[in-house]
């Protein structure tokens, strides 16, 4: 366990255990237990005796879920490929997994087995409405799942978990048919099997984190590259004019956000990255305490308030010291060709570099736009409290 974040019980202190993710990092060892606190899979307030029931009640409701679409789309159950792919010695080992599996699963108590009833019912009426939407989000799947990090051991031959990262994605998909599937969740998702090594726990931690970025797999998503010229335009409108001036301001690298940055950095880097990211530690919007000591008095004011922008997260920030450190090359580019080409950097970035410069561009912006609040109300005595929530 992390010093100072889980009590005696083993109820995690969730505010100290972001801080934790943000200054310090996590180790290869601490990385799998923390991302089930994380991301969301088990509540922070639930002590060590409460989290094995409620384990033991998420594996059945994956069970339920996943069992629906294979009863009733029989043919979907196994992935279609070419005789000769070495995914074949995967699946011949998926098989006699999940066997054992379902052999596990005759064994539920029976209170849970009692229960099964009514999820049955839930699955049903959910799953019969969407069926012809999840063939198709299957089909692109199955096109996607063998490109998911082969580069890794954990995705290679014979290890059979790009068939398990298969059966989460196409059960997700099947019980959020608002946001069913799209390019790019595979490699969010392999994310979380490498870390936690579970199926149960890798579906449900994955679903956490996609109902706060969903949006951005959906058509409305592109709002999130609007949000980085916006924020472009704050730190550097020279820069921000060029891409504009030559048409360039529509491509503004979503696919850094969408993926977590997952090609930029290298992958142990990407990983720390990306539960950085996650901790919501440095978002304007994430102190939730502040906010609710100062809410009646920020709601008289909060025209003058909106001076500072919460829709800029700090992934944008990361974003923006990515463009800056390489503003000279970005001035030279003429279109979308070589803005694609210099998007392309493979692993080539310094994390450590990039976070100190994000970090740096983040605090510049909260204290600029703090002293133009300031500037505006000079004539007017200030409340401290107001002044300290600004700053912080």
């Amino acid at each position: 366990t992390l010093p100072g974040v889980m009590d005696a019980e083993g109820r995690v202190d969730e505010s100290r255990l972001r801080r934790h993710v943000f200054r310090n990092g996590l180790l290869p060892h601490e990385r799998s237990l923390v991302w089930r606190f994380l991301f969301g899979m088990y509540p922070c307030s639930s002590t060590a005796l409460e989290r094995p029931l409620l384990l033991e009640q998420l594996v059945v409701r994956y069970q339920v879920m996943k069992g629906k679409w294979q009863r009733l789309l029989p043919s979907t159950v196994n992935m279609h490929i070419n005789g000769t792919d070495e995914l074949i010695v995967a699946i011949e080992y998926f098989n006699k997994r999940q066997a054992r599996v379902k052999q596990e699963s005759l064994e539920y108590r029976d209170e849970i087995r009692e229960r099964l009833a009514f999820l049955e019912l839930q699955a049903q009426i959910l799953f019969e409405r969407f069926q012809e939407e999840l063939q198709e989000a299957i089909r692109i799947i199955d096109k996607d799942v063998p490109r998911t990090n082969r580069d890794l051991s954990y995705y290679g031959e014979g290890s059979g978990n790009l068939l398990v990262l298969r059966n989460i994605l196409i059960t997700y998909a099947a019980f959020h048919p608002e946001v069913s599937y799209a390019q790019g969740m595979n490699d969010l998702c392999s994310r979380f099997l490498e870390v936690l090594d579970s199926e149960v726990d890798t579906f449900w931690s994955f679903s956490c984190y996609m109902e706060k970025f969903s949006k951005d797999f959906r058509a409305d998503g592109l709002h999130r590259k609007i949000l980085e010229a916006a924020l472009l335009k704050e730190l550097d409108p020279q820069l921000y004019g060029h891409l504009m001036t030559n048409n360039m301001e529509s491509f503004t690298f979503c696919h850094w956000l969408l993926l977590g940055f997952q090609r930029e950095f290298k992958h142990s880097e990407a990983l720390r990255l990306f539960e950085i990211l996650s901790c919501d530690h440095l978002e304007l919007v994430s102190q939730q305490v502040e906010r609710a000591r100062y809410q009646e008095r920020l709601a008289q004011k909060r025209a003058s308030l909106q001076s500072i922008n919460p829709d800029f997260t700090f992934e944008l920030f990361i974003c923006a010291a990515i463009l800056l450190e390489n503003r000279g090359f970005l001035l030279r580019c003429r279109n979308d060709v070589q803005l694609i080409q210099f998007a392309n950097l493979q692993g080539t970035l310094d994390l450590n570099s990039t976070l100190k410069k994000a970090e740096q561009l983040f605090f510049d912006y909260c204290k600029r736009r703090s002293w133009d609040y300031l500037s505006r109300h000079c004539q007017q005595p200030s409340d401290s409290g107001d002044l300290f929530y600004l700053l912080r």
